[in-house]
């Protein structure tokens, strides 16, 4: 804490009224510090507030002590959940210190610990921008950076098709008369400056985002249009004529479609234009000067689909094994991803994910032709409108290839007008992903030539619903008809009997008594379907508590019926006493982990899991139970402790932790936050011989050229943007690290062998260095664009881990250079690593 106490300055007036000033000011810095003494950090600010607001000359004086102050007075708000206060508090020293970035990015950390992901972006930011040499706000500012400048408009905006198009279809718009525009949702309002560009009399843009909206004004100031384009910082459906714009408009441009079409609310967004913002459309047959009229671009969409069978989006969203690691998964747990083909219509989770199916790992095979699901009409008011409410229609589409049903991919051609299109088909060079409703909760996944896959599709609640996906087998549909004609003869015979036996075999197995669905993020499925994973962590805890109890060596620990001898009390002369304390296993992964019941299996062991959901909670009971272990094994750590940030402690005050299981990377590619900080809380709490899991990390990187990675992470000068200004502005958007990359997918060119880049000891912290050099040496010529890097998870000397291994369900991550580097095989290049508060930044030195 800082000591030192200023002495308050006498005004150059002086009087009586200074010297009252003086004396109050010195009483209250005095009492400031007895607060601090005390810990009384809410009193010790207020002082602090009436200090400044008296004699502000003393801001540079103070302001250390006033950051302590406010630091740790912010961190008991937080305990106390008085978050307005806390809010208040950061406001107050904003205002007394408005180009603080310490301040600043302190009041990030605590906005993004409240869920207040875009707001903490945007004070990561500006403390960037006050100092950008500032570590922490750097490194805060790269973690949340997408949540301010979503990583897809750098690729849009590097699409030179995409640009072209909406450039030609809104030129030809303008040319025909169509002089006033509004652009909904104009992102850094390049769509604006090509109708401005085009001839547009007036151009009115709206944006929701505070920084999209700050950067398109940036962008319009620098192409010398902001005399011709006036920017909202609004949602469209609050634009009210004339209070925001003068007057309706005859063409409206947007481009609010995500891979599902819907998803961004392009219809609701376009009814209101309709009713409220456009002229009337032309009608058909109609003559006349397009300005009279109103229309949107794009002016509709087609939408099409394929069932697919893909082993990576399987992987992600069906858990395919029964026994992980001799842990029998029973029925009555049913694991689901969010993104559900059968999602509830009235829920309002996005029913699909997105990918790239060009590049996605192990491909995919088509298993029917390409059909089309619905067309829609932008430019017709009342088919908008009866979107929402019209029933869902039904497919039937025959399959043509052999295989596992795992998904139906979605895309669509955007018909920007009658001679203009973009398509968003993977087969296309775009920069588009695709949609992606994985199928789950079928009795049998498999289809033949012959088959039928039966969906339904509607459009509710702003998304694109692919539902009840389902298989008609060729066979069952004879059998079917074979059976309605015998169950006709059966019910003119009046067989009862018989027709109650049919009923009874058509019925589907009946439940067990509990049935729980579990709902799990699709790297949490990953997880489970990743064998390799659960067997190292068996094999690694095996040793280790063999190692703790030698005379149990004799005996494999694996067994139930051991396992539940010493638990039971039970064959006492040949196993350890029942009176024996247990060995106590603590697991903070990351969400659901199976670790705990594993631990459990090895013998006398009290596992202890961190799970927080209650649906996790049930459905590890009822794993443990079906594993027939006795209800009181395993333990909900949670449960035990108030504060989830003590979530390391002891079990019992007088008990120290065998094993604990930390989550190292996440499922990103990127080092967990803290990590260092909770490794050496662990060691303090590990008992004689134990062993926090992984023991050790090591980082691997290598020199590769990818023009996809350069093309993501930034916009590439002006020939991609036809011309205009964008990409300084936007840039200042980009973060030197490319997360949830997939290396095996990844198209880059590799320009050195693998090298390890660092170590990471957990157990043997001394071992740690926080600066590296590594020296590379180059296999073959070409630019070093990047630096992809990965993670071997050391459980120990034998036991590793792959985080680019194929079974694998992290990602991976990279480091893109702003300058790529030119580079002949045989040369040797000098990669310094740093590691800082769990981040690692890689420069490259020729």
């Amino acid at each position: 804490m800082p000591n030192s106490r200023p002495r308050p300055r006498r005004g150059a007036g002086g009087g009586a009224g200074a010297a009252g000033r003086d004396r109050l000011v010195a009483r209250s810095l005095q009492s400031a510090e007895h607060c601090l003494g005390d810990q009384d950090f809410g009193t010790a600010y207020a002082h602090y507030l009436l200090v400044l607001s008296l004699a502000p000359e003393l801001k540079d004086d103070v302001k250390e002590t006033f950051q302590y102050t406010l630091f740790k007075w912010a961190e008991e708000l937080h305990a106390l959940s008085r978050i307005q206060d806390l809010l208040g508090c950061y406001e107050q020293a904003l205002e007394l210190f408005p180009d603080d970035e310490v301040i600043c990015n302190s009041m990030g950390e605590h906005l993004f610990r409240m869920g207040f992901r875009d707001e903490a972006a945007g004070y990561f930011h500006k403390a960037v921008k006050l100092n950008p040499d500032f570590s922490d706000a750097k490194e805060n500012f790269y973690r949340v950076a997408n949540w301010l400048v979503e990583r897809w408009h750098f690729i849009m905006l590097n699409d030179t098709k995409r640009n072209a198009t909406y450039n030609a279809a809104i030129q030809k718009a303008v040319c025909l008369g169509s002089r006033t525009v509004l652009d909904i949702g104009t992102g850094t309002g390049i769509l604006s400056m090509f109708a401005k560009k085009a001839g547009a009399q007036s151009v009115y843009a709206c944006e929701l985002s505070k920084t999209m909206y700050e950067l398109a004004c940036d962008v319009v100031a620098a192409n010398k249009m902001e005399n011709g384009i006036k920017l909202l910082h609004m949602k469209s459906l609050d634009i009210e004529i004339p209070k925001h714009i003068p007057e309706r408009v005859s063409l409206v441009v947007t481009e609010t479609v995500d891979a599902g079409v819907f998803g961004e609310g392009i219809v609701e967004s376009l009814i209101h234009a309709w009713e409220h913002l456009l002229l009337q459309p032309k009608a058909k047959g109609e003559n006349g000067n397009c300005g009279k009229y109103g229309k949107v671009i794009p002016a509709g969409a087609v939408i099409f689909g394929m069932a697919v069978e893909c082993a990576e989006i399987r992987r992600h969203h069906r858990v395919g094994a029964k026994d992980i690691a001799g842990i029998h998964l029973p029925t009555n747990v049913r694991f689901q991803s969010p993104a559900s083909a059968s999602v509830n219509p009235e829920e309002t989770v996005e029913p699909y994910t997105t990918e790239k199916m060009s590049g996605i790992p192990g491909g995919y095979l088509p298993l029917t032709e390409c059909f089309q699901i619905m067309k829609v009409d932008f430019n017709n008011l009342q088919e908008l409108k009866s979107l929402a409410t019209k029933k869902p229609h039904s497919l039937s589409v025959p399959a043509i290839n052999e295989g596992t049903l795992d998904a139906i991919m979605v895309w669509f051609v955007l018909q920007l007008d009658d001679e203009y299109s973009l398509s968003t088909s993977p087969s296309e060079e775009t920069c588009w992903e695709q949609a992606v409703y994985p199928v789950q909760a079928l009795e049998d996944y498999c289809i033949q030539p012959g088959d039928r896959v039966t969906m339904e599709a509607s459009c509710h609640d702003c998304y694109l619903r692919i539902q009840g996906i389902s298989v008609l087998h060729l066979e069952h549909e004879m059998e079917v008809m074979k059976g309605f004609t015998k169950s006709k003869d059966v019910l003119s015979l009046g067989n009862e009997a018989e027709l109650c036996s049919a009923l009874a075999n058509l019925q589907t197995s009946r439940p067990e008594a509990l049935e729980q669905t579990c709902m799990l993020e699709p790297t949490e499925i990953a997880l489970l379907n990743n064998i390799p994973y659960h067997e190292g962590f068996k094999t690694a805890m095996r040793k280790v508590l063999s190692s703790l109890a030698p005379e149990l060596l004799w005996q494999p620990m694996d067994t139930h019926y051991q396992y539940m001898e010493m638990n039971s009390g039970s064959g006492q002369s040949d196993a350890a006493p029942s009176t024996a304390d247990p060995f106590y296993v603590l697991d903070v992964s990351e969400g659901f982990s199976l670790l705990p019941i594993l631990a459990g299996t090895l013998g006398h062991v009290k596992p202890y899991s961190s799970v927080e959901k209650d649906q996790h909670c049930i459905a590890l009971d009822l794993i443990a139970e079906a594993n027939h272990f006795p209800k009181e094994t395993l333990e909900f750590w949670l449960r035990h402790i108030e504060d989830e940030a003590a979530v390391l402690q002891r079990p019992k005050s007088d008990k120290l932790w065998s094993i604990i299981i930390l989550d190292v990377i996440e499922p990103s590619g990127l080092i967990q936050q803290e990590l260092m900080e909770k490794a050496a809380i662990s060691r303090c709490l590990l008992q004689s011989g134990g062993k926090i899991f992984p023991q050790y990390v090591l980082m691997f990187g290598m020199l590769v050229e990818s023009q996809t990675l350069v093309e993501e992470s930034a916009v590439q000068g002006t020939e991609h943007t036809l011309g205009l200004n964008i990409a300084p502005f936007i840039n200042q958007f980009q973060v030197p690290i490319r997360v949830c990359l997939d290396l095996s997918s990844l198209p880059c060119v590799p320009l050195s062998q693998p090298v390890e880049l660092l170590r990471l000891d957990l157990m043997t912290p001394y071992l740690n260095t926080s600066n590296k050099e590594v020296k590379v040496r180059v296999c073959r010529s070409g630019r070093v664009t990047a630096v992809p890097f990965w993670f071997h998870l050391c459980l120990d000397d034998e036991v590793r881990l792959d985080t680019s291994g194929e079974a694998s369900h992290w990602k991976q991550a990279a480091v893109v250079l702003d300058d790529p580097i030119q580079v002949q095989e045989g040369e040797e290049l000098v990669l310094s690593v740093e590691h800082h508060k769990s981040n690692v930044s890689i420069t490259v030195k020729q």
